[in-house]
């Protein structure tokens, strides 16, 4: 049905324990994707079940990119010092960081985008789904899926992962709670550009010009 090697293939994959991978591939019958998504659905079991928990351990870590032209901190919480000592852990929170200065994400989940900004970009949305001529009903579907898109390009949870598309940062997340068990969440996190809202010297080129001709 599968062999060690299908088992040392996903575990290298998911990260998680052999004995875990063994169960997934033989609870679906060998089938690689299949087993996957059932470690998946397990990883979303563990955590919520460790939703009341409280995760006040864990780590700040960074990532400087570009050499030095863009920076990221970010807070990753877990329930113990040991945990956050772990070795997946680190990885998580690295990982993380560099999705961050990747992707320039506005908010860490759904939940934090303000009010107004989500009603105002309903406005924007309805209009431009009337504007194309659909009727109210189909217009209103048109924005939920938009602001769903929305989410997908501001909310770091709602992210797909730089590392691998098929998962979002919320799987990356509930995939490292099925291996270390604990409850982890993405507190907070901050992202420095350089030159990032500084007015930039715009030169006039008719002017450069006649500099350099007159030189």
């Amino acid at each position: 049905m599968f062999t060690a090697q299908d088992v040392a293939k996903l575990r290298e994959k998911t990260g998680v324990g052999m004995m875990d991978c063994k169960k997934a591939l033989t609870e679906c019958n060998g089938d690689f994707d299949k087993a996957c998504e059932w470690l998946r659905e397990k990883g979303l079991a563990a955590a919520s079940k460790k939703e009341g928990r409280i995760a006040a351990e864990g780590i700040v870590s960074s990532y400087i990119h570009l050499g030095g032209k863009i920076g990221v901190l970010v807070e990753i919480n877990c329930e113990t010092d040991f945990a956050a000592k772990n070795e997946k852990f680190h990885e998580l929170a690295k990982d993380i960081a560099m999705q961050i200065a990747a992707a320039k994400p506005s908010y860490v989940r759904s939940s934090e985008v303000p009010a107004d900004i989500l009603d105002k970009e309903r406005a924007i949305l309805l209009a431009q789904a009337k504007n194309e001529g659909k009727p109210e009903a189909v217009a209103q579907k048109m924005v939920e899926g938009r602001i769903k898109k929305y989410y997908k390009e501001n909310c770091l949870m709602d992210m797909e992962f730089i590392k691998d598309n098929t998962k979002t940062i919320t799987d990356v997340v509930n995939d490292a709670i099925l291996v270390i068990g604990e409850k982890i969440t993405v507190r907070r996190f901050t992202r420095y550009e350089m030159g990032e809202g500084l007015e930039k010297r715009q030169d006039n080129l008719a002017e450069e010009v006649a500099k350099q001709m007159n030189d």
